[in-house]
């Protein structure tokens, strides 16, 4: 008798165990989406260690590094209106940077939006949409550090510049604490709001944006001593490659805006080596605001049961192919970092199964068991996610303003269409030419080749534009 009572207890304390885990799986997954503007894959993790990332490098082995992860337009709005309505840029949609999904896109269910009507509380924090209050209704809260702008200078050099009515420099390293811009404010906020969501039990879409490195190039001086700017080399194909199409080239006007840059030909030498030691600096600065609200979503007991999503919304051109710009269709402009962590995905894994931005949208709504919108254009990542040595993608779309491009395998291949006709073309093999400088499309051992990525990116276009 009293075996059988013990046996009972035990079936019911299993039962309570089983019952409550089953209780927290179904519980909704939180998501934490962490945005870094201008971002490229140069550091540690990406097997480049001349970057200090130790925040970011830390996250990636809680999750899945995409090795082959692409923008689908390389500039800010479009690139942000793309992801957050997972629709690709068209000829006639998403190709600015101050794109707008209320005047292109009315009444589309944004990626906020759709988890707003899942019950989740949703908060944007510093730059997730270029322009402020666009995609109306997807927000609870939307939240900007400054109204003033996006540049601020803490400098007097840059502020006098200012108040003068002129330009101010490209960058400034002061010796500020990271509060004093704008990202050490979004990082603040982010961890105050993370506080505010364990208290109330809600599932919640966070969604912070970062806005360096994009430029101007400031951030505190105890990121800039991070690097040794006599060590700074520019990368060996800083010159426009000889057989590229001129559409390939662009007068990177956002830099020459600045005071200290010059309005024609090539940036000196001396100024090149302090921009790239500028980018780094606002890379690491970045980083260490990461690290801070990752670590208080541990510290609050969230991690388990919260997707964290990493990554940017384009790359940037540090004179490679004599570019300092983020508007072309080369590789060093269309690739991004993208981290996902989730409950139940490996850990410290990369995959090299190519993504896009688009694609962000269904992998949440796969990651959160939660039915995906009929209108998006992208993949979900799911089963790269949980089996990250297999390639689930081969193909991406890229485009800028007339340029599209296809990336399949090895091979990027851009052509650029006018009144329905390609009036010119490029080929690259990263299989044999990674820094993209032997145009293949000019010889005609490749004119098959051509031909043929040519046809598959048209038939994706038709599809597209159906």
């Amino acid at each position: 008798m009293r075996n059988s009572r013990v046996c009972i207890l035990i079936a019911f304390f299993l039962f309570l165990k089983v019952s409550g885990q089953a209780s927290k799986e179904k519980e909704p997954k939180n998501i934490l989406f962490i945005m870094v503007d201008d971002l490229r894959p140069e550091m540690p993790l990406y097997g480049q260690n001349h970057i200090s990332t130790p925040a970011i490098d830390a996250f990636a082995k809680t999750g899945v590094t995409f090795n082959r992860a692409y923008c689908n337009v390389p500039v800010c709005g479009a690139s942000r209106s793309s992801m957050l309505t997972g629709k690709r840029p068209t000829n006639k949609r998403f190709l600015k940077y101050d794109s707008n999904i209320d005047v292109e896109m009315p009444n589309v269910v944004t990626l906020a939006m759709h988890f707003k009507n899942q019950g989740y509380a949703t908060i944007s924090n510093g730059k997730i949409m270029h322009g402020k209050g666009d995609a109306k209704g997807s927000w609870d809260e939307e939240w900007h550090a400054s109204d003033k702008g996006f540049r601020n200078y803490l400098s007097k050099e840059n502020i006098a510049l200012e108040a003068q009515g002129k330009h101010g420099n490209a960058y400034e390293s002061p010796k500020v604490g990271d509060t004093a811009y704008f990202d050490g404010l979004t990082a603040q906020k982010t961890i105050s709001d993370l506080k505010k969501a364990k208290k109330s039990g809600k599932p919640f879409f966070i969604a912070t944006g970062f806005v360096k490195p994009h430029l101007p190039f400031n951030a505190p001086k105890k990121y800039w001593n991070l690097y040794d700017k006599t060590k700074i080399k520019l990368p060996k194909n800083n010159t426009f490659p000889e057989l590229a199409p001129k559409m390939a080239n662009h007068s990177w006007g956002e830099l020459r805006y600045y005071n200290n840059i010059p309005k024609k030909g090539k940036v000196p030498l001396k100024e090149a080596k302090k921009l790239i030691q500028g980018y780094y600096a606002c890379i690491s600065y970045v980083d260490a605001q990461i690290g801070k609200v990752l670590k208080e979503l541990e510290n609050l007991g969230m991690k388990e049961n919260t997707i964290v999503v990493l990554l940017s919304d384009h790359g940037w051109s540090l004179s490679e192919h004599g570019l300092w710009a983020k508007h072309s269709n080369f590789e060093v402009a269309l690739q991004i970092p993208l981290i996902i962590s989730a409950p139940g995905i490996p850990q410290n894994k990369k995959t090299n199964s190519i993504a896009e931005l688009v694609d962000v949208y269904p992998t949440l709504c796969d990651l959160t068991d939660t039915e995906a919108p009929s209108h998006l254009d992208g993949i979900s990542l799911y089963t790269a996610l949980i089996n990250p040595s297999k390639i689930y993608k081969n193909t991406a779309l890229a485009r800028w303003q007339k340029g599209e491009t296809l990336i399949a395998g090895t091979y990027f291949y851009t052509e650029w269409i006018k009144k329905g006709k390609t009036i010119d073309r490029m080929l690259y093999d990263h299989a044999t030419d990674p820094n993209e400088n032997r145009n293949l499309a000019v010889e005609k051992k490749y004119q098959k080749l051509s031909d043929s990525l040519s046809n598959v990116l048209k038939n994706k276009r038709i599809t597209l534009n159906k």
